[in-house]
């Protein structure tokens, strides 16, 4: 059974891949306190150990899969890459640029110091800095050294092995030194700082909201009395007498009629309206100077929720305090906003701006809802149909646009396929996010391509090299695991001190700024319990954009240094 069981194995390899991958996937969905392996070391590691059965696997696959990896990428991260490049993100982009600069030099520094070989330096810099994607672009360079079949062979089986030894405490290391470390050597208390910077953009905590009874828009409906101060007014004077607040008339009855209402409908005296607004606004201010009525049918007004791609230069960047203001924002209100490849959610606050790219989700009825879109960007309807032909079609003329080899003297220079994929996802992504009436990838899609493609990946990469996994490890020993403990740990400390005391970005999001340029999504998770806020996530995604671009190119960078 067990010689067949191999056998099988052997004559058909892509058996092996799926096996990896079903390991990977279910024993990395396993965490401890937001901590685990994830599934991209646990596909490793499960693939090394079908590896030793000595299986062979050739052919495009492995190349073909990381193309696909490296666009979803880059597709992901464009709008928020070109933005930090270009606008107000430059402070956040230019500090991700030092801190990753400091995640290659430590990754250099020790490979020297240690004397490691180009593929087990590589393997140490993806695993201390949980960036896997650099070793397919290490692979790549590795691949055009021009060594023999054997020496280049002996480098690629050593890179796997580096990463699974360091990649553990990448991922813990970097949340404790970030979450649980960085607080104390800066002397700040982050939910303090939180509670400070969501008061000083115009924010206030509230408590309950989902998964409880409380919600904090709602719609009642109130008789307006004779001589009260609405009559006569049109529904835009009477929202005006609560300035400070956003409440809106929807819809009112009339006798024995129910009237849509709009801008210039005028309130009489007996009219009952049905009226939406913040819980308390309702309850507080005009529950207690009007009747408050039951009208079941009034009530039932038609509403729905609609995510809506923002690309409008006029909302760019603009506060939501700003776009409350203008006629389109009538009679909608803002139940989340969404932002970056890692869909961090962004707080709603009245500072908070809106940025292209960003997924806002608002609720309302279909008429304000369909305004407040027109004004914001385009709608973006739940669909499962991919845009095919336009990824086949822009992964195609990056990887041809990286395939051009360029001279200067005798020294040949490339992006190589694979920065030509990610480069051709940053312009697409950000295109999209732009003009996105066309290449439309669901998000679910864009997942696949960006977990599953790595992982395919990395289930080649340690199946081919398992048989010489063991023997590696041997020979690198425990002292590899704790120069990643250093590449790690180095880099992070540096940066919170850069960010702090160079950069002067406020404490709240301080350390979300270091987790984005590092690309440290556990990290992020653990800093928001700590702080009991969203609030560091406001320093994550411009940061994660440039970090996980360049922390995946600088895999080939550090190869050229090495040689």
């Amino acid at each position: 059974m067990i010689d067949w069981f191999v056998h099988t194995l052997r004559s058909y390899p892509e058996i092996a891949i799926f096996l990896s991958l079903a390991f990977g996937y279910y024993f990395g969905s396993f965490t401890y306190k937001g901590l685990g392996l994830g599934a991209v070391t646990a596909t490793l590691i499960a693939a090394v150990i079908i590896g030793q059965l000595g299986i062979t696997i050739s052919g495009p696959l492995k190349p073909t899969f990381f193309l696909m990896f490296l666009f979803a990428i880059g597709y992901g991260v464009g709008p928020q890459f070109v933005r930090g490049i270009a606008q107000d993100g430059i402070p956040q982009a230019l500090f991700a640029v030092v801190v990753c600069v400091l995640c290659l030099a430590a990754a250099y520094i020790g490979a020297k110091v240690a004397g490691y070989d180009v593929g087990s330096a590589t393997g140490l810099y993806a695993g201390s800095q949980t960036i896997s994607a650099s070793m397919g672009l290490a692979t790549d360079a590795i691949n055009r050294l021009g060594l023999s079949p054997e020496e280049t062979k002996k480098l690629l089986d050593g890179m796997p092995v580096a990463y699974a030894v360091t990649y553990i405490f990448g991922t813990i290391g970097s949340a404790i030194v970030l979450a649980l470390l960085g607080p104390a050597l800066l002397r700040i208390d982050l939910e303090s700082a939180c509670k400070r910077y969501e008061e000083e953009h115009g924010g206030k905590k509230q408590s309950g909201g989902p998964g409880t009874a409380w919600h904090q828009f709602e719609l009642r409906a109130f008789r307006i009395r004779e001589g009260g101060q609405t009559v006569g007014k049109t529904v835009q004077q009477a929202e005006a007498l609560i300035p400070e607040q956003r409440v809106f008339v929807l819809r009112l009855r009339r006798a024995d009629k129910i009237l849509d209402a709009t801008a210039d409908t005028v309130i009489q005296a007996g009219d009952i309206l049905a009226i939406a607004g913040r819980r308390d606004v309702l309850v507080n201010l005009i529950g207690a100077a009007a009747e408050e009525v039951d009208d079941r049918q009034l009530l039932a007004v038609p509403v729905e929720g609609v995510d809506v791609y923002v690309t409008s230069k006029e909302a760019d960047g603009k506060t939501l305090a700003e776009l409350a203001k203008s006629p389109g924002a009538r009679g909608v209100f803002l139940r989340k906003i969404t932002r970056g490849a890692t869909a961090t959610d962004i707080p709603i606050l009245p500072n908070t701006q809106l940025q292209r790219g960003d997924i806002v989700t608002l609720v309302g009825r279909t008429p304000d809802t369909t305004a407040a879109t027109k004004m914001l960007g385009y709608p973006d309807r739940a669909t499962d149909v991919a845009d095919v032909a336009f990824i086949g079609g822009a992964i195609a003329i990056g990887a041809l646009l990286g395939a051009i080899v360029y001279k200067i003297g005798s020294v040949p220079l490339t992006l190589s396929t694979s920065g030509g994929a990610l480069i051709s996802g940053l312009f697409f992504g950000w295109l999209r996010s732009v003009r996105p009436t066309f290449g439309r990838i669901p998000s679910s899609t864009v997942w696949f391509m960006n977990s599953v493609g790595l992982n395919v990946f990395i289930a080649v990469v340690g199946i081919s090299s398992g048989p010489g996994f063991v023997s590696g490890l041997q020979q690198l020993g425990f002292s590899l695991f704790l120069w990643g403990v250093a590449v790690t740990t180095v880099p992070l400390i540096l940066a919170m001190y850069v960010g702090k005391y160079l950069f002067r970005f406020d404490d709240a999001i301080l350390l979300g700024c270091c987790s984005g340029a590092r690309t440290t999504t556990a990290s992020l998770g653990m800093i928001n319990d700590i702080a009991k806020s969203q609030i560091p996530g406001l320093g994550y995604t411009v940061t994660y954009a440039v970090g996980n671009t360049l922390l995946t190119i600088w895999g080939m960078v550090l190869v050229m240094l090495l040689t």
